[in-house]
C-alpha cells in the first residue's frame, strides 16, 4: 500500500491510498485489495489535509471517491459492506463466516502525536488533541515507543456518557469506541481499514468507561490464524500483557494516576466484544436521530437519511474551505522522543 500526497486547488493536501499510480496526474483512492478469504467489496475514501501538521490548525477531512466530504464518525459504515445502509443496524454479512468492521485509523503504530476524531467539530475531521493550549504527544514509557498498535475508532459507535456499565458502574467517555489493530502493517492517519474483532479490554480512564477493542486488519498475513483473544495469547506471547501495561501507565509521565480496568484487567472474548460494539452502535443511532442528549457532539452528516442532522454538499464544502490552508509541517520538540521510566 502506497500513500501519495497531492495538492488541490483549495490550498490543501489530498492524501490518497493505493498502489503507485501509473501517472502523477491520476489520483488513486484508498482501497483495500480484495482478499480471497473474505471476498468482499469495500468503500473507497480519501483524506484532505488543512492546516500544517504538528499545529493546532491541523485537520484531516474525509471524502468519498466521488469527492463528497463526509464525517468519518457518522458517514463511514460500521460494517464493511458497501451495500449496507449507513444507519442500518449492525448485522452479519451473508457471504462470510463473520462480521468485518471498518476502522478509522487515527494514530499509526510507533507514533506519538495523539490524533483523534474531532467529535465536537463540523464533519468531525481528525485533529491533534490539545491540553492546556499544548499539542498532546503520548510519552514513551519504557520499553514502549509511542503507540504499540495502529490506534483508531469504529465509526458509527458512541460510548454514551449517560449509560452506566453493569460490570464497572462507569459511564461512557463520550467518544466512538477505540480499536487497537495488532496487524503487521503500519497504517497512515486517516486510513480506513477492514478488521476482524478478537476481544476487548475494559479500561477505566479517570472514572469513565473506555473500551479498547482488539482487532486485526483482514489483509494481515496472520488474520486467517487469529480468530479470538486466546489465539493472540498463544501465538503472540506478551502482546496482550504489553497492551495492558501500556494503557495502565501511559498517562503517568503527565502526572496522572495509573488507569484501572474492569474484569481485573482480563481481556473479554470476541462474542462479548461484539455485544459491546452493537450496544455502542445503538447508542450512536439514538445520537444521530436526536433521541438522546448529544453531550456537545456534532452530528452533522451527509448520508444518514433518518437523521435530522443531514446537510447538503454545499454546506459540507463550506466547512472544509473555511479551514486554514495546508502548509509545511511544524517541527516537533526532541522531548517527544524521551524515555520515561515508571
Amino acid at each position: 500500500m502506497r500513500t501519495t500526497l497531492l495538492r488541490s486547488s483549495l490550498g490543501c493536501v489530498l492524501r490518497v491510498f493505493g498502489p503507485a499510480p501509473a501517472s502523477s496526474n491520476k489520483a488513486v483512492t484508498q482501497a483495500v485489495a480484495p482478499h480471497l478469504y473474505y471476498s468482499r467489496k469495500t468503500m473507497h475514501y480519501q483524506t484532505e489535509q488543512r492546516g500544517p501538521l504538528n499545529s493546532t490548525d491541523y485537520r484531516l477531512y474525509f471524502k468519498t471517491s466521488e469527492g463528497r466530504y463526509i464525517s468519518p464518525f457518522h458517514d463511514i459504515p460500521l460494517i464493511a459492506e458497501s451495500e449496507q445502509e449507513n444507519d442500518a443496524p449492525a448485522k452479519k454479512a451473508k457471504t462470510d463466516t463473520e462480521v468485518i468492521y471498518n476502522m478509522v485509523v487515527e494514530v499509526p503504530r510507533w507514533s506519538n502525536a495523539k490524533m483523534e476524531i474531532a467529535t465536537k467539530e463540523q464533519l468531525n475531521p481528525i485533529k491533534q488533541d490539545v491540553k492546556k493550549g499544548k499539542l498532546r504527544y503520548v510519552a514513551n514509557v519504557f520499553p514502549h515507543k509511542g503507540y504499540i498498535w495502529n490506534y483508531g475508532a469504529l465509526p458509527q459507535t458512541w460510548e454514551d456518557p449517560n449509560h452506566k456499565d453493569e460490570e464497572t458502574s462507569c459511564c461512557g467517555d463520550n467518544d466512538p469506541i477505540d480499536v487497537c489493530d495488532i496487524g503487521t502493517q503500519v497504517c497512515s492517519s486517516g486510513q480506513v481499514i477492514q478488521v476482524k474483532v478478537l476481544g476487548i479490554l475494559a479500561m477505566i480512564d479517570e472514572g469513565e468507561m473506555d473500551w479498547k477493542v482488539i482487532a486485526i486488519n483482514v489483509e494481515d498475513p496472520d488474520a486467517k490464524n487469529l480468530n479470538n483473544i486466546e489465539d493472540v495469547r498463544k501465538s503472540r506471547p506478551g502482546h496482550l500483557e504489553a497492551t495492558v501495561d501500556w494503557f495502565r501507565k501511559y498517562k503517568v509521565p503527565d502526572g496522572k494516576p495509573e488507569n484501572s480496568f474492569g474484569f481485573n484487567g482480563q481481556f473479554q472474548d470476541k462474542d462479548f466484544a461484539i455485544k459491546v460494539i452493537n450496544l455502542t452502535h445503538e447508542h450512536w443511532r439514538a445520537l444521530v436521530q436526536k433521541k438522546t442528549n448529544a453531550e456537545g457532539i456534532v452530528c452533522k452528516n451527509i448520508t444518514c437519511c433518518d437523521s435530522p442532522h443531514v446537510c447538503g454538499t454545499d454546506e459540507a464544502d463550506g466547512v472544509v474551505q473555511s479551514a486554514p490552508a495546508a502548509g509545511p509541517a511544524n517541527p516537533v520538540s526532541k522531548e517527544v522522543d524521551r524515555w520515561h521510566f515508571v
